[in-house]
């Protein structure tokens, strides 16, 4: 099939109690990684490309890298997501280029500049047969270009949800209930350590994401900064001559939770990059010899696979569900 909207996507989500994975992806081995997971899994799956994303290897290779997984895996619903489009400009080179959903982050303007400029790119979008995800509410954290000190964090207040998904016409809504971008999501001094020594982050504010529900029933809700930052592909990049002290993540039961209420799509990022980052020190503390990117890369999209299908069937809940 082609390319497809979010639109039935979440419908189905909302309705069947799971959310659809939204990975960021940068080059072919991700890709690959990911479609293939989906593929095996049967299930449906965004991939989304950021402003980083984009300069890095360039949005026509990007495109072409997502039309060649639909190729390879025309079963499963594909869908091409804007990740954190900064501007207007943007979103609509996006829309142009063959994006068939984008996100316009206006979260850091004021509540009336933020519906203003979001209501901009829905009328450019929905004329072209593209979706759009708005985000009231800032998380903290760095990812790309996207970089919150934790004092800037706020989240979202539900008493004015309704007046911005009417005044915008967005399709989904992201919003902020203690979620935070990168691998580095929290200072030791918000965790708590459990028994094992192990940080443990503040809990997420599901009375924030309750009341959003109430106010805005059967409309998609997006989490960002959803990355579980699995502590084996930490330990191994430490073992391996890297430095990530008192990196963590959302707990994954947290998030499977979510799934089950109104979020219909879960963010994941810095756990492919961990994993690929890991597989690849360990490659060549193992083989000091080898150079070939094939050899190393090879591996990395493996692990990249195995994470996915594990996020598919234990976090999300959508396998099956292509």
């Amino acid at each position: 099939m082609p390319l497809v909207t979010t639109t039935e996507m979440f419908k189905k989500a909302y309705e069947g109690g799971y959310a659809i994975g939204a990975f960021n992806v940068n080059n072919m081995e991700i890709v690959q990684g990911i479609t293939e997971a989906c593929r095996e899994e049967k299930s449906p799956v965004i991939l989304q490309v950021s402003k980083g994303a984009r300069a890095y290897a360039n949005h026509t290779y990007l495109v072409k890298l997502v039309e060649a997984a639909v190729a390879e895996c025309p079963e499963i619903p594909i869908a091409l997501h804007l990740d954190h489009g900064p501007d207007f400009e943007t979103c609509k080179s996006c829309i142009d280029g063959g994006f068939t959903s984008v996100m316009i982050d206006a979260s850091s303007m004021s509540f009336e500049d933020n519906i203003a400029v979001t209501k901009k790119v829905v009328e450019y979008a929905h004329d072209h047969g593209v979706v759009v995800e708005a985000e009231l509410g800032t998380l903290a954290g760095i990812e790309d270009d996207v970089k919150v000190e934790a004092h800037a964090a706020s989240y979202t207040r539900p008493e004015e949800v309704e007046e911005f998904v009417a005044k915008t016409g967005c399709d989904s809504l992201a919003i902020a209930i203690g979620t935070s971008h990168g691998a580095y999501k929290f200072t030791a001094a918000q965790c708590t350590r459990n028994e094992q020594g192990i940080l443990v982050p503040p809990p997420l504010r599901f009375d924030v994401l309750e009341e959003v529900s109430k106010r805005l029933p059967g409309f998609p809700i997006v989490l960002h900064g959803s990355s579980s930052v699995p502590q084996n592909y930490v330990k191994m990049i430490n073992e391996n001559g890297g430095k990530m002290p008192d990196a963590v993540g959302i707990p994954e039961e947290e998030l499977r939770h979510a799934a089950q209420l109104s979020v219909c799509k879960i963010n994941i990022d810095s756990d492919l990059r961990l994993a690929m980052t890991g597989t690849i020190r360990a490659f060549f503390n193992e083989h000091p010899d080898k150079f070939d990117p094939r050899e190393y890369l090879k591996p990395a999209r493996a692990n990249i696979k195995d994470l996915v299908r594990h996020k598919l069937v234990n976090v999300l809940g959508c396998a099956g569900k292509a």
